[in-house]
């Protein structure tokens, strides 16, 4: 039987950090540019706060360096203190704001664009994975002849559901990202890294796999 992960939630929020090169920049009155990130995401999932601050008690009740929860600590992305406070004090400080939120969860804003890689990722899963798994360069040109032909396998090797999520992260990048620069920058933090078929611009090429999916769904 797997055991079961302790500290799930708070890891996730812990790769925030990481994405932003491990700096702990929170401060008692402001939380910093990872913390705002994962509050922005989890405004689609408060749940998802509730459990990070009870994992967050559960290791500071135990004490970060006991060894009965070594190799679960070991499993953390690690965050860069400022000098003069240890990382239980952080994550005192993360747990104030997410407490914070708690009292007064925040709407989510859909037209609001992410901050950082791995807050994008986090809001449109699907369609990173698409991307960044069938059209990253390298990948696209040794395994695959056409786009159409990419296509065609992420259809038949993913679930339907992460069909509908792929359908549905589309519907949010688009209508996010305006302006042709937007939707490209937005893409190649998704993973895009293979260029829409020649003729073809960004934005008609995604509407164009949207309604390939949807297709492919009802047939």
């Amino acid at each position: 039987m797997t055991p079961p992960d302790r500290f799930k939630e708070l890891r996730e929020l812990l790769r925030a950090y990481e994405w932003t090169g491990h700096a702990f920049d929170d401060t008692v009155e402001t939380p910093g540019i990872a913390l705002s990130a994962y509050m922005r995401t989890a405004s689609y999932a408060p749940e998802r706060v509730t459990a990070a601050v009870r994992e967050i008690d559960d290791l500071l009740t135990v004490g970060l360096f006991n060894d009965d929860i070594a190799d679960d600590v070991d499993l953390l992305p690690h965050i860069d203190p400022p000098r003069g406070i240890g990382v239980e004090d952080c994550l005192r400080v993360v747990r104030q704001h997410l407490e914070h939120f708690l009292a007064a969860p925040p709407a989510p804003r859909p037209s609001a664009r992410p901050k950082i890689s791995w807050e994008w990722r986090e809001r449109f899963p699907a369609l990173a994975h698409f991307l960044g798994a069938y059209f990253y360069q390298g990948s696209f040109e040794v395994e695959y002849q056409s786009h159409a032909e990419a296509v065609d396998d992420y259809l038949s090797a993913e679930a339907p559901e992460d069909h509908r999520a792929a359908v549905h992260d589309i519907d949010g990048v688009l209508a996010m990202n305006p302006t042709d620069d937007e939707l490209k920058e937005g893409a190649r933090v998704l993973g895009l890294r293979e260029p829409p078929p020649e003729g073809v611009s960004l934005r008609q090429w995604l509407t164009d796999i949207q309604g390939i999916i949807t297709h492919h769904l009802r047939t």
